[in-house]
């Protein structure tokens, strides 16, 4: 069975925190593919709109769907960046959108800042969460119902999932490979990647 992985796009997000956990599902596709002549993933980016958007770094990308027109989701990857974040959070639209996920969506997992998106829902009160190690402080401070980790690289919950940096948030793909489609499968993708 395919499953629809959607990853946010905005402007300032880290261009790594995207592109890291897009190859490690885009590798699990072609590999699933290799072996059985079906992808388990189909990866779907989503902006606030379709428009082109300027990323860390100066990069652009255009979102191939908008919050108001992507296919169903069975996981939603919310990349960080910390000033593309807050602008975020300031965003009734976007905050009702991944609100609206959460009653839809099997996993929502956030890498690094994104998990401030999260925590703007109310999704992550009451559980345990991480971010970028420099941000642990300011989630703590903002959202004092949520029980900040610092000594793991992601966090587990069942259906959110949250990872410190850009690398932990890799490592935090492969292991949703695993959730989602199978041991096997996550180690034939982090050999390819050598990770």
């Amino acid at each position: 069975m395919m499953m629809s992985v959607g990853l946010f796009e905005f402007p300032d997000m880290e261009i790594l925190d995207f592109a890291g956990p897009y190859q490690v599902f885009d590798t699990a596709a072609r590999l699933s593919s290799e072996r059985s002549g079906k992808p388990r993933f189909h990866l779907v980016s989503i902006g606030a709109t379709t428009e082109p958007i300027r990323v860390s770094g100066g990069a652009t990308c255009v979102p191939e769907a908008s919050i108001a027109d992507h296919p169903k989701l069975d996981c939603l990857l919310l990349p960080g960046g910390l000033t593309g974040v807050d602008a975020q959070i300031e965003r009734p639209e976007v905050i009702d959108w991944v609100t609206a996920a959460g009653e839809t969506t099997g996993i929502i997992a956030s890498i690094g800042t994104g998990a401030f998106l999260l925590a703007q829902t109310g999704a992550l009160t009451g559980f345990e969460a991480t971010t970028h190690h420099a941000h642990t402080d300011d989630l703590r401070r903002r959202f004092p119902g949520i029980d900040v980790v610092t000594n793991r690289r992601w966090v587990d919950t069942g259906q959110y999932v949250t990872s410190a940096g850009s690398s932990a948030g890799i490592d935090m793909a492969v292991h949703l490979v695993e959730r989602l489609a199978g041991r096997d499968l996550a180690v034939a993708t982090a050999r390819s990647l050598e990770l």
